[in-house]
């Protein structure tokens, strides 16, 4: 399974795998679109094409074995959760440049696995990547039977798919990275519910108005949901000013206090993920920051879902 896989690292990091599974695999997934599934058709002008959920359907020996696979391929930290979606398009059917980047509980690394017997180039249904929206396709994946196309998801991660003039049948592979879970997805949007700003201590008012004035708008948003996280988890108005400094990029936080240190820490992090999506750069770089240090009560629940123990996860 998975054998052998090409890695290419432009216009971002993928890869490639001929022949990806076995007869036998290949066969059980093609069943799927010969089966009475429930599909949802997506008709839009830039999203053309049908799915289902298929992961019910599909043996659980099968995912633990793809999903150990992934694991070893991709070197992340994959959760023990697969979905698997089949996807149908048909003549006239396009999908649009688009990145997928993984937002807050979205997945991070994807495989798409192609079962089109005898194509042939005038049938269209072409992978395309791109640096950017606006730019030329600059690596084409045709969609030749039983090849496989593995990627992780970021902002940049800009692909689509040619018109098709014959059916086009794939089955997709989903993983989600262990530090952006939807269990995680729940406990931050719990965490912001409601949120409005005249939650700050009077003692943010003059810094967060400076700020305003001289910094983007994205900038003091981001900080002001990291000073709201702060004051949720209890701590005090020194502590919520140093995170809103830290946030908006006006001072580092001082790393001699470790509670002061992680919390200001975690909260701009669990602010990035509401207001943007998962970074694995950021996020690498917070594990570094944090690693071997004492875990505070008040941020233990945050704390277990943003940095969790990967041997705690494997067993869950």
């Amino acid at each position: 399974m998975l054998l052998q896989p090409d890695p290419h690292l432009h216009p971002f990091p993928f890869f490639l795998v001929n022949a990806a599974f076995s007869e036998a695999q290949c066969a059980a997934l093609e069943r799927l679109f010969a089966q009475d599934i429930e599909w949802q058709h997506q008709d839009g002008v830039f999203y053309r094409c049908s799915l289902s959920d298929v992961t019910a359907i599909i043996p659980a020996t099968f995912q633990t074995e793809i999903l150990a696979r992934m694991r070893e391929i991709t070197g992340l930290p994959l959760v023990n959760r697969v979905q698997v979606t089949a996807q149908r398009m048909l003549p006239g059917h396009v999908i649009g440049i688009h990145s997928d980047r993984p937002l807050l509980g979205y997945e991070i690394a994807r495989l798409v696995v192609q079962f089109n017997k005898q194509w042939q180039a005038e049938q269209g249904g072409v992978l395309e990547l791109f640096s950017t929206p606006e730019g030329e396709a600059e690596f084409r994946v045709n969609p030749e039977y039983n090849t496989a196309f593995g990627f992780l998801l970021h902002a940049n991660s800009y692909h689509g798919v040619t018109e098709v003039t014959q059916p086009r049948q794939t089955v997709v592979f989903n993983f989600w990275h262990m530090a952006n879970t939807p269990e995680l997805a729940a406990h931050v949007e719990a965490l912001f519910a409601g949120l409005h700003f005249s939650e700050f201590p009077e003692a943010l008012d003059p810094v967060a108005s400076a700020a305003e004035l001289s910094l983007p708008e994205e900038v003091t948003f981001l900080a002001g949901t990291a000073a709201i996280a702060l004051h949720r988890w209890g701590y005090d108005a020194a502590t919520i000013v140093a995170g809103y400094q830290h946030s908006a990029g006006l001072s580092l936080c001082d790393a001699r206090d470790a509670e002061t240190y992680a919390a200001v820490l975690l909260a701009d992090w669990v602010a990035y993920l509401y207001r943007d999506s998962f970074d694995l750069i950021r996020w690498n770089s917070l594990h570094s920051a944090l690693a071997g240090m004492e875990r505070f009560p008040r941020l233990m629940p945050t704390w277990q879902l943003c940095l969790p123990e990967w041997q705690e996860m494997l067993r869950s």
